[in-house]
C-alpha cells in the first residue's frame, strides 16, 4: 500500500512498482487527488493523520486486501506512521523511528549531526548575524514550504513575529543544489550514492535533473551521515553550494524522492530494492547507465463520460501517423483487445492493408474486422453500428457523416489520448 498515493512519491512509487510481476500495488489517499486516476486498486475516504481513527481503518483495509507493506509518501505522513508502526498490521518501508523523527526536523539534524563540517552555518538568535541575506525556513517541513532569503534585520524581525512554528535561521547558500539519493541496507551499510543536479524547480519539486558523478567530497558526506544515523532503505539527503563554492546541506528524508526516476531509469530502481532489503535479501546494485535526463511537467488523465461497445477506426493519419505507427491509437486498440470490445478497421485504404499493415509490424489479427473501401464509396454504406459505438478519423467530413447517419460518438485522432486508461 501506498498511502498517501496522490502526492509526487505516491505516483513515483506507482511508477516504480507497477510492473513488477509479483507486487499487487494498492493506492490509499484522503484527499481525492491524482492516485485515484492512476491506481487500478485505489482505497479513497482514509482518514486524516489527525484522526483518531486512522489506524484501525488503514488495518482494516491491510487486512481485508493481505497488504504486507506500507510505503509511506509524505514526510509528515511518514513521521505519524513510524510513531505508531508498533500498531500497524503491515510493515512500513522507512527506516527506524528515531531516524524518522530526526531528518523530520532540520534542528535535529543539523543538532545530530553536531561538528561535520558540512553544515551550513546557523544562527541561534538574530544579534549573532554578521552579514545579509541569510535563510529562514521551518524547522519542519517539506519541498520549499516557508523559504524565505531574509535581505534585512527588519525583515527577519517580520518574519520571527509572524511565524509560530520552530524556524531555523541559516547562511544563504546561492550555489548550484543537489540531491543524493542513498540506499541503506540491512546491515546498516551504504550501498548505493547516486548525485542528480536540481537544475529547475517549480514548488519545491525538482522538475530538471540530470545524474551527474558523485565527487570523492559528495561520497564523504554520505557515509558520514550514514555513520551518524540509522537507516534502513532508501533516503536522501540535499546539498547546496555556499558562496566559496563549497557544499552545505539542506536536509535529509527517510523516503523515495519524486525525482528519483532519474535513477531508474540509469537501472536502478529504490523503491523495489527497499521492498527486496525488507523480505531479508542480499542485495547487488548494478552499474549504472550514464547521461539521465528528465524533464517533467503536468501531465494529461482523462475521464469521458461515455460508455461504447465497439469501436470502428480509420487507418490513413489516424492508426498511422506521418509515415509510422500512432503508438497512441494502438495502445488504445489493445486496451480494447484486453476489454474484448471490437474494433474494425475502416479504410479507403488504396493499397494492400493487409501487406501494409505487416510492413508495420501490426498484426492484422489485432482488428475484429477490416473493411477496405473504395474511395467513391460511403464508409456510412458499409457499417450497422450499435448505438452505443464509437467512430474514430482524422476527418471532420467523416465524422459529421457518420454522425449524422447514427447519431453515434465521434472523435477525432487527437482525442486518442483522452480515451487511454491509465490506471495499473
Amino acid at each position: 500500500m501506498v498511502f498517501p498515493c496522490g502526492s509526487e512519491i505516491g505516483l513515483e512509487l506507482h511508477r516504480a512498482l507497477k510492473d513488477i510481476r509479483f507486487i499487487t500495488l494498492y493506492g490509499a489517499s484522503s484527499a481525492e487527488d491524482h492516485g485515484k486516476w492512476v491506481y487500478k486498486n485505489y482505497i479513497g475516504g482514509i482518514p486524516y493523520i489527525d484522526a483518531p481513527e486512522i489506524i484501525d481503518v488503514l488495518n482494516r483495509h491491510i487486512d481485508e486486501n493481505g497488504i504486507d507493506f506500507i510505503f509511506p509518501a509524505l514526510d509528515s505522513v511518514i513521521a505519524f506512521l513510524s510513531r505508531n508502526r508498533d500498531r500497524l498490521h503491515a510493515k512500513l518501508l522507512t527506516s527506524p523511528d528515531e531516524t524518522v523523527q530526526i531528518c523530520r526536523s532540520k534542528s535535529k539534524t543539523y543538532s545530530r549531526l553536531a561538528g561535520c563540517g558540512f553544515l551550513p552555518a546557523i544562527y541561534k538568535a538574530p544579534d549573532e548575524i554578521k552579514d545579509y541575506p541569510v535563510i529562514i525556513k521551518p524547522a519542519e517541513s517539506q519541498g520549499s514550504q516557508g523559504f524565505e532569503i531574509i535581505r534585512s534585520p527588519e525583515q527577519l524581525c517580520y518574519e520571527l513575529s509572524t511565524r509560530t512554528a520552530e524556524q531555523v535561521i541559516c547562511e544563504y547558500l546561492p550555489g548550484e543544489e543537489y540531491t543524493v539519493d542513498c540506499f541503506t541496507d540491512k546491515n546498516g551499510d551504504l550501498k548505493f550514492a547516486s548525485c542528480r543536479t536540481r537544475s529547475r524547480v517549480k514548488n519545491g519539486i525538482s522538475v530538471n535533473s540530470s545524474l551527474v558523478e558523485p565527487d570523492g567530497e559528495v561520497l564523504k558526506i554520505a557515509e558520514e551521515i550514514n555513520g551518524r544515523m540509522d537507516f534502513r532503505g532508501v533516503w536522501f539527503f540535499q546539498l547546496k553550494r555556499n558562496k566559496d563554492g563549497d557544499y552545505r546541506l539542506l536536509e535529509c528524508a527517510t523516503r523515495v524522492a519524486g525525482t528519483m526516476c532519474v535513477e531508474r531509469a540509469a537501472g536502478v530502481n529504490l523503491a523495489l530494492l527497499t521492498v527486496f532489503d525488507a523480505m531479508g535479501f542480499e542485495l547487488d546494485f548494478p552499474e549504472t547507465v550514464a547521461g539521465v535526463t528528465v524533464d517533467r511537467a503536468l501531465n494529461n488523465i482523462f475521464k469521458l463520460d461515455i460508455n461504447y461497445d465497439e469501436v470502428y477506426m480509420d487507418f490513413d493519419d489516424t492508426v498511422t501517423v506521418h509515415g509510422g505507427v500512432n503508438f497512441s491509437a494502438l495502445e488504445f486498440v489493445y486496451q480494447c483487445v484486453e476489454h474484448r470490445i471490437p474494433v474494425t478497421l475502416l479504410t479507403r485504404h488504396e493499397t494492400d492493408i493487409y501487406a501494409d499493415l505487416r510492413a508495420l509490424r501490426i498484426m492484422p489479427e489485432l482488428f475484429d474486422r477490416i473493411i477496405c473501401l473504395p474511395r467513391s464509396e460511403r464508409k456510412t454504406d458499409h457499417v450497422s453500428p450499435s448505438k452505443n459505438a464509437l467512430f474514430i478519423d482524422d476527418s471532420f467530413a467523416e465524422r459529421k457523416e457518420m454522425k449524422d447517419a447514427f447519431g453515434i460518438t465521434v472523435l477525432g485522432v487527437d482525442a486518442i489520448e483522452a480515451l487511454l486508461d491509465r490506471r495499473q
